[in-house]
């Protein structure tokens, strides 16, 4: 018997409060959550953009259609999109079964247990807040305010520039951080000079010269080499207007609060398909046939990405951190799970809970792809599997860029640690990204960096 679409949410909506009672009677501790259903374009929209409302730019639109072709080609099916906070927001979407939605209700109750109690997340939340899709809107709106006051080119000639420095933030660095101070500290004598000396600083004229190293001498900028740019560009262009100080603080800000899910990822899913499957699990007021369709729905999200034979060449994080999870309550206990849950992010996580037994039987591996030798397994030794899933995190997956001085006639100059991030850059999309950064620095930019094959190179702006 096929349901209406008023039945189905009538239904959908008494397994939620029935799921919702089951989740607080097995410990899960969450703020709110408003659940909401939504068209699938609306959801492709709202997983592109990242959030429901956020600022207009043309390469969200690019993300979008790629999207559309994957969906086009059945290779991504988005069930949900969360987004934490106090309220959380939950969007499922309208065309999805009763089983599916029914799954994707205890999913987000998972995300959002995880949420409000991982410390990273609640450091974040801290410093930005708990109401990001109320904050992302005014920001839309200012800019939108921006667009009709100085017109959409320049205005997304900046996001241009803002957008593409977006991973290049300082996230040990507080959200609303001081400005560097305007003068050096001046020395203080020596505790330890001997008499002689000491009587040496009393002589005339001596005095008058100690006096004068003392005096207060104006600090270099940066005093230090710099790795939020987006901070450091708002703060310090030489020309830019409040509005576009704002921009650029904008994308900070929103910078900041996405870190979290994305250091988070394989925790973060792993742990709420874990709940899902516990909480139906558990929830014998479902209908069986409901279940069985839901459990059905839950081995295709924990599935590898490739099947039988195949070789997936990425991994699919709801798999592994499911099976790493469900492990660890097993051999550990819940509570020591929720332990782990609070103190860790997938750096730790993957680093101290996926052993080489584990990767055997999830069988991953190390591959290596050369033009003239094709993709080849380069080793199954633990250590390097854990490694090769983590080096896309590091500081957001962007190379390690910083302010290294600011010249006297404006110029910026930026270094490329490639020491620490193990890599050269591709020469012809940092050169494109040195242009971006001019557009709102207006003065010179200089990046020293190294090409793929470690020869070093200076990037210079162009006049536009």
């Amino acid at each position: 018997m096929s349901l209406s679409q008023s039945d189905m949410n009538e239904r959908l909506q008494d397994y939620g409060k029935r799921i919702e009672s089951l989740a607080h009677s097995v410990g899960l501790d969450y703020y709110p959550v408003d659940f909401e259903l939504v068209p699938n374009n609306f959801m492709n929209e709202v997983a592109i953009y990242g959030l429901p409302i956020r600022m207009p730019h043309w390469s969200f639109g690019v993300r979008y259609i790629h999207q559309l072709i994957r969906q086009s080609m059945g290779h991504s099916r988005i069930f949900e999109v969360m987004f934490p906070g106090n309220p959380c927001h939950g969007y499922l979407v309208n065309s999805n079964t009763l089983a599916e939605n029914t799954l994707v209700t205890a999913h987000v109750l998972g995300h959002a247990d995880f949420a409000k109690n991982n410390h990273l997340f609640a450091r974040f939340a801290e410093m930005s807040g708990t109401n990001i899709v109320e904050h992302a809107a005014a920001q839309a709106h200012r800019i939108e305010q921006a667009v009709r006051d100085h017109g959409q080119q320049r205005v997304e000639a900046l996001l241009d520039a803002a957008l593409a420095l977006e991973p290049h933030v300082d996230l040990d660095q507080e959200l609303h951080r001081p400005l560097y101070p305007t003068h050096l500290k001046p020395a203080a004598p020596r505790g330890d000079e001997d008499s002689f000396t000491g009587r040496f600083r009393h002589l005339p004229g001596e005095i008058e010269r100690a006096e004068a190293s003392r005096e207060r001498r104006t600090a270099p900028i940066p005093p230090h080499p710099e790795s939020d740019l987006l901070w450091f560009i708002a703060h310090y262009g030489p020309e830019l207007e409040d509005w576009e100080r704002d921009v650029f603080l904008a994308v900070r800000y929103e910078s900041f609060y996405f870190y979290p899910v994305f250091a988070c990822n394989i925790m973060n899913e792993g742990w709420a398909t874990y709940w899902h499957a516990r909480l139906l699990r558990e929830a014998d007021f479902l209908p069986s046939d409901l279940y069985l369709d839901a459990v059905t729905c839950h081995s295709n999200v924990v599935r590898p990405f490739a099947g039988e034979q195949q070789a997936a060449l990425a991994i699919n994080p709801y798999h592994v951190g499911f099976s790493m999870w469900e492990r660890i309550v097993e051999q550990q206990g819940l509570e020591r799970a929720r332990e782990i849950r609070r103190d860790e992010d997938d750096f730790g996580f993957i680093r101290n809970y996926l052993d080489a037994e584990l990767a055997e039987k999830l069988g991953l591996f190390v591959f290596e792809a050369k033009s003239d030798e094709g993709i080849k397994v380069a080793g199954r030794d633990v250590n390097r599997i854990r490694e090769a899933i983590l080096a896309p995190k590091f500081n957001y997956g962007a190379p390690r860029i910083r302010v290294g001085e600011m010249k006297h006639d404006g110029t910026l100059v930026l270094v490329h640690d490639h020491e620490a991030d193990g890599r050269g850059l591709d020469l012809e999309r940092a050169a494109r990204v040195v242009q971006y950064v001019h557009r709102a620095w207006r003065r010179p930019v200089l990046l020293q960096t190294v090409d793929s094959r470690g020869a070093p190179h200076e990037l210079r702006s162009s006049a536009p």
